[in-house]
């Protein structure tokens, strides 16, 4: 005669796993939401609000700044910055003849990307 323990114990085996495997679910849950909780950036403020308006604002009159003035980039290369509005039109117009605007257009990157030469080196003072 067989009793019914096997499927008794087979039952609380198998409830102990779902317990377990939900449990660490929950255990994962709470450890994630507190990490969350932890790392989370602070609320804007008016404060912080403030700044990056400011910030903004320069950012803005920066670059409004450098596309509609003239200015220098590099004087040594000779690099200087003309408004956008006349680099358009000197653009346009350079573009009529396509092949000399790209040999000058090359020449004025590599030009602008020059290495500088390297220094001479300091003679040993053992020689």
């Amino acid at each position: 005669m067989k009793t019914n323990t096997s499927s008794c114990c087979d039952k609380a085996k198998v409830a102990a796993w779902v317990g377990a495997v939900v449990g660490t679910f929950l255990l994962m849950a709470f450890l994630v939401n507190i990490m969350l909780q932890q790392t989370a950036p602070p609320p804007v403020d008016q404060v912080r609000a403030a700044e990056r308006a400011k910030a903004r604002a320069e950012v803005l009159a920066t670059g409004t700044e450098t596309l509609t003035t003239f200015g220098k980039v590099d004087e040594a290369k000779g690099l200087y910055r003309v408004p956008i509005e006349q680099a358009m039109k000197a653009t346009i117009a350079e573009y009529k003849n396509p092949a000399a605007a790209r040999t000058n257009f090359i020449a004025r990157v590599e030009k602008a990307t020059a290495v500088p030469p390297k220094p001479p080196e300091k003679p040993n003072v053992y020689e």
